[in-house]
C-alpha cells in the first residue's frame, strides 16, 4: 500500500466532496457582498505580516478573492467565465482523483503558498497561482482537451499548459520576491504531485531515443547465408554466392554455395 493509500485510509473520511463548488460559493459570495456594501473585501485580503499582527483569518479568506477583476460587463462576464473553467477542471481532477487527493492537492498547495509567503512579508498573496498548478495539473492529464479561446479558437490545454509554465519562468526572473516565492509553490506542487511520472515518462523516452539512435547506426547486411545465417556485416571475410538450382533466391556463403540442398519450393 502506497504512503497517498495509508493517507487516504487513516484521514480519507474527513475531506470535503465537491470542494470546488464550496470555493466558488465563498467567491460569488465576497464579490456579491462587496457590491452591496455590506463586506470589505479588502479584509479578505491576506498579507503574511498583517496575519502575523493576529489577524490569522486572511490565511484562508484570500481563498475566497477571486483573481478576476470584476467591473463593468466585460469584466463579469470574464468572471462568470472564470468560475465556470475552475468548476470544470476541479470537478475533472476530483472525478480521475478522488475527493481525498484533489483535497490533499490543493490543501497542500495552500500550505506551501501560506507557508513560503512569510519570506516576504509585506507582499499581497493571491491564489491565482493555485488556480494555475491545478490548470497545469488537468493540462498533463488530459493534454488533448481543447478549450475555445475568445469562445471561438480551439486550442489543445498542453499548448496553452506550456504558455502557462513561460509566464511562469517569466515571472521568477522579473517578479518581486512574493511572486517568485508563489509561483515556486505552485511548482512545487506540480512537482510532488508529478514529478515521479514526469521523470520516468523522460527515462522512457531517453531509453526509446537511443534505442532508435542504435538501430539507425547499425548497419544492414546485404547478404546472408540461408544454412548459418552469417551475413556480409558478421563475417566480412566470407564470400556470399546465389545458387542457381534453388528455386527462390537464396543466398550462400562460401562453406555452404557448394555444400547444401538444393530447395525445390
Amino acid at each position: 500500500m502506497s504512503f497517498l493509500d495509508q493517507l487516504e485510509r487513516r484521514f480519507g473520511r474527513f475531506c470535503i466532496h465537491n470542494l470546488t463548488l464550496y470555493i466558488i460559493v465563498g467567491q460569488v459570495f465576497v464579490v456579491l457582498t462587496g457590491m452591496l456594501g455590506t463586506v470589505n473585501p479588502d479584509n479578505f485580503i491576506y498579507v503574511p505580516e498583517l496575519a502575523r499582527e493576529g489577524q490569522w483569518w486572511r490565511m484562508i479568506t484570500f481563498v475566497f478573492i477571486t483573481p478576476i477583476p470584476s467591473g463593468g460587463i466585460l469584466g463579469y462576464v470574464f468572471l462568470v467565465f472564470g468560475w465556470w473553467v475552475f468548476y470544470f477542471m476541479g470537478n475533472a481532477l476530483e472525478a480521475i482523483w478522488g475527493a481525498f487527493k484533489y483535497n490533499l492537492f490543493l490543501g497542500l498547495g495552500w500550505a506551501l503558498t501560506v507557508g513560503l509567503s512569510f519570506l516576504a512579508p509585506t507582499t499581497i498573496v493571491t491564489n491565482a497561482y493555485l488556480g494555475y498548478s491545478l490548470f497545469l495539473a488537468f493540462a498533463y492529464l488530459n493534454p488533448e482537451f481543447e478549450m475555445l479561446i475568445l469562445f471561438v479558437i480551439p486550442v489543445k490545454v498542453r499548448w496553452l499548459a506550456v504558455v502557462v509554465w513561460v509566464f511562469a519562468v517569466l515571472g521568477i526572473i522579473q517578479g518581486s520576491l512574493g511572486v517568485k516565492l508563489q509561483i515556486a509553490a505552485a511548482a512545487a506542487n506540480i512537482i510532488l504531485f508529478f514529478g515521479r511520472d514526469i521523470w520516468s515518462s523522460a527515462g522512457y523516452r531517453t531509453r526509446r531515443v537511443r534505442q532508435v539512435v542504435r538501430v539507425a547506426q547499425t548497419p544492414s547486411f546485404r547478404h546472408q547465408c540461408t544454412i548459418c545465417k552469417k551475413t556480409d556485416i558478421s563475417n566480412p571475410e566470407l564470400d556470399f554466392r546465389y545458387c542457381s538450382k534453388c528455386v527462390g533466391h537464396h543466398c550462400y556463403c562460401s562453406d555452404h554455395i557448394f555444400n547444401h540442398e538444393h530447395l525445390t519450393s
